[in-house]
């Protein structure tokens, strides 16, 4: 099965990469790799008036980032180029050809003011077998008045001439065998003049054929299409090779009803597009999830779950098990909800999984960004200060929020803990503290705790009230990691200059 599975993705670069069209990517990345078959991107740019200028390179790098390989595309290359639609004219007007010599395809030249006189004279007028003996087209013009009108320049479509009460046959690995009369459907344009360009409908079926794909997995937005898919093979006489459908089930919205849409995520906070994109023609800006700190592991494993299980209850796992665990078998027919606050919980899993040398590096931006030179403090220091604070985020910048004490003395003391631990006898206290800590020659956790525990429980403090008041001191409120860790990695002096600092600032809460 490994060399004869090809399977592709098609965007078309028509604006940012939705992340339903990514889930889709990923799944015909995971069954491809999983069978040592080919991954083909294949951009789908004949709709010229759509056409958003950056859209192709947003796709290829949203796909770069979620580590979704191409092994065949525009950028790539391949045996079956070119790979972008617009660059294949030639080769679509050759098949049109064929259609209209075989007679399964015709010339129409409707206005859109006679298209539109014929929907209204007709109640759900539909271009078929009942009403193409009405219209003007070479089914009902002479030859001679066909030709006329082409070599004058008048603009027409080509028409596919789809067979009356038929009923279609879609084999559906996913959906099992879906049967369609033919009734319904209409006569679909195949080919502009206007702008010598094919439909979708045409230059998908051609270039499947074409660059050999073995199976065409898509949304279920295009289930409708399959028939009429169907009967295009069967029409240049390619039945033989075509390839499986696998129509996916739509990505829902996580309230109510409807598909996934930028206006959800706009209304409840969260991105509907893998990177952050500018809309070239009104500069508007939407979310993405890598610049809102999702890690792209994390938006993968997400994602796979969007539809599909492993057989069991594991949730976290890496590209490569996907691709071991992937099946049809386990993907769903029924929409998926666009549950996205898991997003935040995988995006944490994999933050409190990640090695803590490559976490530094990703919070030394964030350092930045808050006027902390990394540079001033040792790699293996910063190392330390994540490994510690890592499990209490969701987001590396989040990193910030729970750590800038390791970098930032605190000038600040957290107003509630002030009044519930800071007492009238408490800086005295503090002051007792400070010689106890000076006189610890080993100021590593395992040392230094059982010290300083030991000096409470000798003097019948109150453990909690004292502990409080001397991580309040050092952090400035009432959080954090253990405080012995916090102490050990800030050092004696820089830990004994702290509560020095705090008797002096911290006023004491008049009852």
């Amino acid at each position: 099965m490994s060399d004869n599975v090809r399977v592709r993705f098609a965007p078309s670069p028509t604006g940012p990469l939705h992340i339903g069209g990514v889930r889709t990517a990923l799944y015909n990345y995971l069954f491809a790799r999983q069978c040592g078959g080919k991954m083909i991107l294949r951009i789908e740019d004949t709709d010229s008036q759509r056409f958003v200028p950056g859209a192709e390179d947003y796709i290829n790098e949203a796909l770069a980032w979620l580590g979704i390989g191409i092994d065949e595309g525009v950028r790539e290359g391949g045996p079956y180029g070119p790979y972008k639609q617009s660059e294949r004219r030639d080769i679509y007007r050759s098949h049109v050809k064929l259609l209209l010599d075989a007679g399964k395809a015709y010339i129409a030249f409707d206005t859109p003011s006679e298209l539109e006189a014929a929907r209204s004279e007709r109640q759900n007028f539909q271009y078929d077998a009942s009403t193409r003996g009405t219209m003007r087209n070479s089914l009902t013009l002479p030859a001679d008045e066909v030709k006329a009108l082409i070599d004058g320049g008048a603009q027409y479509v080509v028409r596919f001439k789809v067979e009356p009460d038929r009923d279609v046959e879609v084999n559906d690995l996913l959906r099992g065998k879906v049967v369609i009369n033919s009734n319904v459907l209409d006569d679909k344009v195949l080919y502009k003049s206007a702008d010598d360009l094919p439909t979708y409908h045409l230059a998908n079926i051609v270039d499947d054929h074409l660059m050999k794909i073995s199976h065409v997995i898509r949304g279920e937005e295009w289930l409708p299409s399959a028939p009429l898919h169907v009967l295009l093979y069967e029409a240049f006489g390619w039945a033989d090779t075509m390839p499986a459908f696998v129509h996916l089930p739509l990505l829902l919205k996580p309230d109510g009803k409807g598909k996934l849409s930028k206006r959800d995520g706009d209304r409840l906070g969260f991105p509907v597009f893998p990177l952050l994109w500018t809309d070239p023609a009104t500069g508007a800006v939407s979310r993405g999830y890598r610049e809102d700190g999702y890690l792209p592991e994390a938006v993968v494993n997400f994602l796979a779950l969007l539809g599909w299980n492993p057989g069991d209850d594991t949730e976290i796992m890496s590209m490569d098990e996907l691709i071991a665990k992937f099946s049809f078998a386990h993907c769903s027919r029924a929409g998926a909800k666009f549950a996205y606050e898991k997003g935040a919980w995988f995006n944490h899993q994999y933050i409190s999984e990640m090695a803590d040398d490559r976490l530094a590096e990703l919070f030394k931006p964030v350092l930045a960004a808050n006027g902390v030179d990394a540079g001033a403090f040792a790699d293996d220091y910063i190392v330390r200060v994540v490994s510690l604070v890592k499990n209490r985020v969701n987001f590396v910048r989040e990193l910030w929020d729970v750590s800038r004490f390791f970098f930032v003395a605190p000038v600040e003391y957290e107003a509630k803990s002030v009044k519930k631990r800071w007492s009238a006898d408490m800086p005295s206290i503090m002051e007792e503290l400070i010689g106890v800590l000076e006189n610890i020659g080993d100021f590593s956790s395992s040392a230094a705790e059982p010290v300083v525990l030991g000096w409470i429980a000798d003097k019948g403090y109150h453990l909690g009230n004292v502990m409080n008041a001397f991580r309040l001191a050092v952090v400035g409120e009432c959080k954090g990691p253990h405080m012995f860790e916090i102490t050990e990695l800030l050092g004696k002096d820089e830990t004994v200059s702290r509560i020095r600092r705090a008797i002096r600032e911290i006023a004491v809460p008049e009852c």
